[in-house]
């Protein structure tokens, strides 16, 4: 069982916000999963809500308290390269 510790007004203001008018949906995934997640939601509902695995959970609860904010996005680099040059 893992919750989001110390979760500040600000934090929460700020990923309602985000799960509003992100334009990415993983994001809004991400912000509503930690808004849950600090209402005391266990992991397996999360996993439930979300349909993603237990993994996944843990790394979006670990990128939201070590890195904030910039740990909703998704990293440079990731998913298939461009076949065509520039």
């Amino acid at each position: 069982m893992r919750f989001i510790r110390d979760f500040i007004p600000e934090s929460r203001k700020l990923l309602e916000r985000i799960s509003h008018h992100s334009n990415c949906s993983q994001v809004r995934d991400r912000a509503t999963c930690l808004i849950l997640s600090g209402q005391g939601f266990y992991i397996k509902e999360l996993m439930k809500i979300f349909k993603v695995s237990r993994k996944t959970i843990f790394n979006w609860l670990s990128r939201w308290e070590y890195r904030g904010r910039l740990g909703l996005y998704n990293q440079t680099g990731r998913g298939r390269k461009p076949k065509l040059n520039p």
